[in-house]
């Protein structure tokens, strides 16, 4: 069964990191497809991969032979020009550890996500070479800031990060510096930080906190850092960092209507 991994940063070298993976297989008129969430341990040959959660499946009748085989090669063609590389070697279910609480786990946290603006237009300006490596060293700059600032990523989302902390100031501090630190790759990044509670379930960060987080980066200009109104009170005695009201805006898909703030600082 071909099996496909989203390329998100350079692969070699870089472990402990959550994708996506896709496996498609022909047996005489039909073709199965599994796709799901995948944790990417150990670097090189040596790396292992793991499906996070069930994968979904679906199987697709053709008709014909000669159907399914085009339908498959057309399946593999998509894979590989949509930025996934082909994966060696089996998918394994995560194992849990003896202890672990199977359930769902709430927690109360800073969540950040930041991405690249215009990256499909630069992908294709530059080549698929020149910017696999220039993902590499992006993701390397923003996991160098997230560890200075105590953060936790969570996922990795095509040239996207989330992540989450414990205090405001130290998302904002980490949002700033991987602005600047991107700026010598000739990227354009946006970042939105919200405060709330989610939960973790399956690997997946699920909740109303995350949707709002993704809404507020969506409306975050090139080189902008914007944050919810939740950010900003829980800042109030953190007179180093500057705000600029950015206006109330309705969040797609979110209750109510958001006051969003620009960090200045």
């Amino acid at each position: 069964m071909p099996k496909f991994l989203r390329i998100g940063l350079h692969q070699s070298n870089v472990s402990g990191y959550t994708s996506k993976a896709w496996c498609v297989r022909r047996v005489g008129s039909a073709v199965f497809l599994k796709w799901g969430a995948v944790e990417v341990l150990g670097a090189g040959a040596g790396r292992k991969v793991y499906w996070t959660r069930l994968p979904q499946e679906k199987t697709v009748r053709c008709g014909t032979a000669q159907r399914a085989q085009d339908y498959a090669k057309a399946a593999i063609a998509r894979r590989r020009n949509h930025r996934y590389e082909p994966l060696t070697g089996s998918i394994a279910s995560r194992p849990r550890s003896a202890g672990r609480d199977a359930g769902p786990k709430q927690a109360l946290a800073t969540i950040l996500i930041v991405d690249i603006v215009s990256s499909t237009e630069k992908a294709a300006k530059l080549g698929d070479t020149r910017w696999t490596k220039i993902m590499g060293h992006y993701y390397a700059a923003v996991r160098k800031e997230l560890k200075s600032s105590r953060g936790k990523e969570v996922v990795t989302t095509g040239d996207g990060v989330l992540a989450t902390f414990k205090a405001p100031a130290a998302g904002i501090g980490c949002a700033t510096a991987i602005r600047k630190a991107v700026r010598t790759l000739g990227l354009d990044i946006r970042v939105g930080l919200h405060a709330g509670e989610y939960t973790m379930s399956g690997g997946e960060m699920v909740g109303l906190a995350f949707h709002i987080c993704t809404r507020v980066a969506a409306k975050a200009r090139a080189d902008e850092v914007l944050v919810s109104s939740a950010v900003k009170d829980l800042l109030k005695s953190q007179s180093q960092i500057r705000f600029r009201d950015h206006g109330v805006h309705q969040l797609k898909g979110v209750p109510e209507r958001w006051r969003l703030w620009r960090v200045e600082y």
